[in-house]
């Protein structure tokens, strides 16, 4: 938890992805509420991670009541065959605006192309 917490993605087996999950859930609800540096603490050791936590990643998240991390598969590792994942925070960002010169127009015979 504390290696996702501060750098927001991280790589790892599918079982230890599917085990965190929820705990994370957890710790970004409760670091929410005002006056949670001692439930975080029971989490987290690390004052960066819980800084950050607190600071940074609370605020971002702060319209979403669930549902934080993203899974991504990779494959399977060579070693042990182990299917591999990328585990990440979903953080809030702005919805990139289409620019109208980028919209194809329509014709009357059919969509104009740009050259």
């Amino acid at each position: 938890m504390r290696s996702l917490v501060l750098w927001e993605k991280i790589e790892t087996t599918e079982a230890k992805a599917k085990a965190v999950k929820g705990l994370v859930d957890k710790l970004i609800n409760a670091a929410k509420t005002p006056n949670t540096r001692r439930l975080v603490s029971q989490f987290l050791i690390d004052k960066k991670a819980q800084e950050k936590l607190i600071k940074d990643l609370s605020p971002r998240l702060g319209s979403r009541n669930c549902g934080y991390t993203s899974v991504i598969k990779l494959g399977k590792r060579l070693g042990d065959r182990a299917m591999m994942v990328e585990m990440r925070l979903l953080t809030e960002e702005p919805k990139a605006q289409v620019s109208k010169e980028l919209v194809k127009k329509p014709t009357a015979r059919g969509v104009k192309k740009e050259v």
